[in-house]
């Protein structure tokens, strides 16, 4: 038996084994939710936002690669100037009842910066749940602590925010 293995799998393939690291697990993370929805007949989008270089390894780089596949799932990403500018766009994506139109039944959004852009966010992050999701949509805060202060202004650890922010 001759399978055919190609490096595309990590985002391909819908049965079987693969292949994957942590981050490209995050990368197919959305692509998977996409594929949930459509299986409940909905029609939802994807944003994912954050700031680029973040501590995760690289996510941003990974995402920008699989950018095609992103695009055919309808999920955007979009490298935002700052942690808090992202925060604000993915708590944006979770306002389409205000001006949808019913395009789209909800959009599923991801969250990613570095521990410090946690800090600048707490306002949005705060509000955001405070608000709470669309209907069919939702948000997944990720945040990369750099404990030893290897890529960070300063050593961070986010868990504290986050309960703060009743995340």
């Amino acid at each position: 038996m001759d399978e055919k293995i190609s490096l595309d799998d990590k985002y391909l393939k819908k049965t079987g084994s693969i292949y994957i690291n942590g981050v490209q697990s995050l990368v197919r993370l959305p692509l998977i939710q996409k594929q949930r929805d459509l299986k409940n007949k909905l029609n939802t989008a994807g944003f994912i936002s954050g700031y680029p270089g973040s501590p995760l390894g690289g996510y941003d780089l990974q995402l920008l690669r699989a950018k095609k596949f992103l695009s055919e799932h309808e999920i955007e990403h979009y490298q935002a100037l700052n942690e808090e500018i992202a925060a604000t766009t993915v708590w944006g994506s979770q306002q389409i009842e205000y001006k949808n139109k019913n395009k789209k039944d909800g959009v599923f959004g991801i969250w990613y910066g570095k521990g410090p852009g946690v800090d600048r966010s707490l306002d949005a992050f705060k509000h955001a749940n405070a608000a709470g999701s669309s209907q069919h949509g939702g948000v997944l805060a990720i945040a990369g602590d750099d404990h030893g202060c290897k890529s960070s202004s300063m050593p961070h650890q986010s868990d504290h925010n986050f309960i703060s922010a009743f995340m």
